[in-house]
């Protein structure tokens, strides 16, 4: 057994990629060991703004030995025949095996392939997967043929300590020679240095200024900036996306606290810390105590990659305040400007902004909005239909200011901000604040009824459209994040609960567009997104197939409450025993299909002889109509149906269904029949696994 070690040295790799390409490593090049027989183990990876690497614990020395056998022609074949194999598989007639079969004697060639030693064969691996390596986007540089995400300038590949000698093609006469040289950190450790081992590699690393493991730089960089703010009576603003990408960015980190002009106090926070964020991937931080407790403050922190020094930490810190101040004096200028416009004013200007081609522009979009919202507010208690629509109508106006051109991240914020500069009622204000919410699973939900009239309005909308002019999801793609909206519609129904009759507004969604009709994989797809959204609660996949029978999303928090209801009442003694009756009977009824028989479509009740039989029969004529309009409607046919599972049973305990007569026979299978009828009108119960 060996340990391994390969150490990829480019230049900046793009941060957003850097844990993606680790991931891709260790499953390509472990791939490529493993279809090698070399059996790799412990494979751990690395990753940084400047490396890229993986060590294994163990691969074999060699490859396994392998077997080969090949046929050859029959023992009584031509001589010519015969001499041919041989001189093909390099073996004399002596040396063949025979070995009788059906059809004949026929003689084998049996030979010993010597594995590869692991040495031999790395450098052909490492290349292939280098040659081949899936950045989503590469470069080449100079005269070179090979895509790189930066330019790649070296390669250490490392057996037990010992150099696999090699050397990686990139074409137009250029080439790199693997070898034991890594590089530091480019501002304190110009020169390269030999390694032997990741071991020794990672004390280098950090004796040369560059932290190797991502996670662990990630905890440095939160523990420092956590103590420079503590310091100061501060918190961070919590924000791991910032963190991630902040940590790709650097190999010594080093925090600094900064601070922001007290004028620039008045903008809004959520620009304070967009502006620091996007532009200058600075930290927000706010009061950690007293009267301004969970307030904003006038501080940030900046993440320098450089080794801690007071004379520089004061320049770095003196250049970034510096900075910040004329980002957030454009801010300033962007909101100065805006609010002096009242947002029915910029409601013309959405008519020149395309919402995308062949679905009109965003004043269109507003107009089949506020239609919708009108329709939809019925449906939310406590909703003012009059106030969804108002802010319906100027939930997109906020895209044609200044600061959303600046800041794209801070649509509708704006809009909610500029609204109650100019008074507008807080309901209406709060509902274009929240109408893109929720944004993601982690999200909360719009905080008022007017907000989740405007939100479901906006995603409806999006989906009918993309949907009718065939921009749809596919397997691997969707690029105008309709999976997200459709989960965002039922998360809202759900959470809010919602009775929303979805099928008609899904149909005057399509109406406002003037398609002919609503695309029917729009209603599918719904469905399937309610499928994923009812298993990432917990039930079984089986008992949701079962409920959702159909595919209709006409009421989809009355399917929700059907399914779990019924994973509910199958946890039950009474559960168990109608499934089991149920099937019973549908396998009685598949049994005669396969015969061919015949039988009435109802059963009658004259004709019921036995104490069993009549039972059953008076049991399913009492049986209230399937008609479901609420929870309590579910829970009554549940229980209706679940007591009908003694019946059921007794019935086959007692009853030969194959009776002689076969006017009692024909009529005992209607009786079979309607158990299962009534069964699945409520529910698929062939698809229960119990």
């Amino acid at each position: 057994m060996a340990e391994l070690f390969l150490n990829l040295i480019c230049e900046e790799i793009p941060a957003r990629m850097q844990k993606n390409a680790a991931a891709d490593l260790e499953r390509l090049f472990v791939g490529a060991l493993t279809e090698a027989g070399l059996a790799p183990s412990g494979a751990k990876t690395f990753y940084g703004p400047r490396h890229l690497a993986i060590s294994l614990d163990h691969i074999l020395d060699r490859q396994p030995d392998l077997e080969i056998e090949k046929r050859g022609p029959r023992t009584d074949a031509p001589d010519k025949a015969i001499e041919g194999f041989c001189k093909s598989v390099g073996l004399s007639r002596d040396q063949l095996v025979t070995e009788d079969s059906a059809k004949g004697t026929f003689y084998f060639a049996r030979q010993t392939q010597k594995g590869a030693a692991v040495a031999d064969i790395l450098p052909n691996i490492v290349t292939e997967m280098l040659a081949n390596f899936p950045w989503p986007k590469s470069q080449r540089w100079g005269t070179s043929r090979l895509s790189w995400v930066r330019p790649l300038h070296g390669i250490n590949l490392l057996l037990d300590g010992a150099l696999v000698p090699g050397e990686l093609d990139l074409g137009g006469e250029m080439a790199i020679s693997f070898d034991t040289t890594a590089y530091g950190h480019p501002f304190y450790a110009k020169e390269g240095f030999p390694i032997t081992s990741v071991t020794d590699w990672q004390d280098k690393m950090q004796a040369a200024f560059v932290m190797t493991e991502a996670d662990v730089k990630s905890q440095t960089i939160l523990a420092d900036a956590q103590a420079k703010t503590a310091a100061a009576g501060l918190e961070l603003i919590p924000d791991d996306g910032l963190l991630a990408e902040v940590t790709g960015l650097v190999e010594w980190p080093n925090a600094i606290l900064g601070s922001i002009d007290d004028s620039f106090m008045a903008l809004p926070e959520e620009v304070l810390i967009t502006s620091m964020r996007v532009h200058q991937k600075y930290f927000a931080t706010r009061y950690a105590s007293g009267d301004k407790a969970g307030q904003i403050a006038p501080y940030f922190v900046t993440v320098a990659n450089r080794k801690s020094d007071a004379t520089n930490d004061a320049l770095i810190t003196h250049g970034n305040e510096r900075v910040l101040r004329a980002r957030l004096a454009d801010a300033a200028f962007f909101w100065d400007q805006d609010k002096g416009t009242d947002l029915n004013d910029y409601l013309p200007s959405l008519a020149q902004v395309t919402f995308y081609e062949g679905l009109g522009s965003v004043g269109d979009k507003v107009t089949r909005m506020t239609a919708l919202s009108a329709a939809i507010a019925s449906h939310v208690p406590g909703a003012d239909a009059g106030k969804a629509q108002q802010a319906a109508t100027l939930a997109k106006a906020d895209l044609v200011t200044g600061m959303v051109g600046e800041f794209p991240e801070l649509q509708g914020i704006m809009g909610g901000y500029y609204a109650a500069h100019h008074g507008y009622e807080a309901d209406i204000v709060a509902a274009i604040s929240d109408h893109y919410r929720p944004a993601g699973p982690s999200d909360r939900l719009p905080a008022t009824p007017e907000g989740l009239v405007v939100s479901l309005a906006d995603k409806i909308d999006t989906l009918v459209g993309f949907f009718g002019i065939g921009a749809k999801p596919t397997g691997s793609k969707d690029p105008f994040a309709l999976r997200r909206a459709a989960l965002a519609i039922l998360r809202m129904i759900d959470e809010a609960n919602l009775r929303l009759p979805l099928e008609e507004l899904l149909q005057q969604a399509a109406t406002l567009y003037g398609f002919a009709a609503l695309d029917g994989d729009v209603t599918s797809f719904i469905q399937d997104r309610l499928r994923v959204m009812l298993r990432d609660t917990g039930l079984s996949h089986d008992v949701i197939a079962a409920a959702l029978t159909a595919q209709s999303v006409a009421d989809p928090k009355l399917l929700m409450d059907k399914a779990h209801k019924l994973e509910a009442a199958l946890q039950t003694e009474a559960g168990e025993k109608l499934i089991s009756g149920y099937k019973r009977a549908a396998n009685i009824l598949a049994a005669e299909a396969k015969k061919n028989t015949s039988y009435p479509d109802s059963f009658d009740a004259t004709l019921c002889q036995e104490p069993a039989e009549i039972a059953l029969g008076e049991a399913l004529a009492a049986l209230p109509d399937n008609h479901l309009e609420t929870g309590a409607d579910i829970d009554e046919r549940l229980t209706a149906l679940s007591g009908l599972a003694p019946v059921i049973n007794r019935f086959f305990e007692e009853i030969i269904v194959n009776a002689e007569d076969a006017t009692v026979r024909g009529n005992r299978l209607a009786l079979v029949n309607q158990v299962t009828k009534v069964t699945t009108e409520f529910a698929d119960f062939s698809k229960i696994e119990k």
